[in-house]
């Protein structure tokens, strides 16, 4: 197969652009997609300071490269999840990643700042462990965004994740859910702003662009993510891309294009209800917020003992 773009041999076909490219013309491609989603969806300015969630994995390390390479001035941001050998291990990924570049990377580490991890969460909220890890992830990452300045929260979410996503939302009907389902989340009191630059470029791509460009990333799933059924919405959509490509992309983006604003009511009115955490000062729905809670049954805290830092 020849690249389409040059001719020259091609490494790699992406078969929903019916397309095959060279190493160059594809690590140009995916810089390409990630600011056609960037301009598209107006997701970040000149001259603003982007924090990016990196796990040490392909799609947040690839993410923060390929801003950078674009000129965005972006840092990154490291969450310590306690999940064992595994958190130790994507640590010294992404440590050794903004080492060797020279890039500013903010470290939390979850136990040692709120006094619980994941498991911990977890079995005491009786949530499952993926639920727990993304709500820490949630209310972490924001508070990081506003407590040092940044102007908007990139993450790593990419085509694939934003169709498994949509598919478990759409099956239960979580209108709420798929009123905050879009590339942006804008600032509002409390909260910063949170964009997904890589929702043109899927799992595969960003696994090849990493190894064509020599990022080096942790490739073993998180032992905790069994049983999450996302992964088995992305294995069902993986079938189905495999017999028509393109659909995972026209189901994302048919949805932000002709559904979205139907249900985007119910977050604003549902924002509007909301006041600030009387533990942390986040904004949320009741007197105290979901991660307080958690954090308060974690560590054996009565709820509503912290002040307002």
């Amino acid at each position: 197969m020849k690249c389409g773009r040059c001719r020259a041999p091609a490494v790699i076909e992406v078969r929903r652009h019916n397309a095959g490219y060279c190493r160059e013309c594809f690590v140009r491609h995916c810089g390409e997609q990630v600011r056609r989603a960037i301009d598209h969806f107006d997701m970040l300015g000149p001259g603003e300071r982007v924090l990016v969630a990196v796990s040490g994995g392909k799609d947040s390390l690839g993410l923060w490269q390929i801003l950078r390479e674009l000129g965005y001035d972006a840092d990154g941001l490291y969450l310590g999840l306690g999940i064992g050998e595994y958190s130790d291990e994507s640590g010294r990924y992404v440590r050794a990643f903004a080492a060797e570049r020279g890039w500013k990377l903010l470290e939390i580490d979850l136990a040692a700042e709120y006094g619980f991890d994941v498991e911990g969460g977890s079995r005491s909220a009786k949530r499952a462990p993926c639920s727990a890890c993304g709500l820490s992830k949630r209310h972490i990452f924001n508070d990081a965004a506003i407590r040092h300045g940044y102007d908007v929260l990139a993450t790593g979410h990419n085509l694939d994740d934003e169709a498994a996503v949509l598919l478990g939302n759409v099956l239960r009907w979580e209108t709420e859910f798929l009123g905050r389902q879009h590339p942006v989340l804008p600032a509002a009191p409390g909260f910063a702003r949170k964009v997904k630059p890589l929702i043109r470029l899927s799992e595969r791509e960003l696994a090849a662009y990493c190894v064509l460009t020599n990022i080096d990333y942790i490739v073993e799933e998180c032992p905790m993510a069994g049983g999450n059924r996302h992964l088995g919405y992305k294995h069902t959509l993986n079938e189905i891309e495999e017999r028509s490509p393109g659909t995972k992309a026209a189901f994302v983006f048919g949805f932000l294009e002709r559904a979205h604003e139907r249900f985007a009511a119910e977050v604003a009115e549902a924002r509007d209800e909301l006041r600030p955490c009387a533990e942390c000062g986040a904004p949320t729905p009741g007197d105290v917020c979901a991660f307080c809670r958690m954090r308060a049954r974690a560590v054996g805290e009565p709820i509503g003992v912290r002040s307002i830092s």
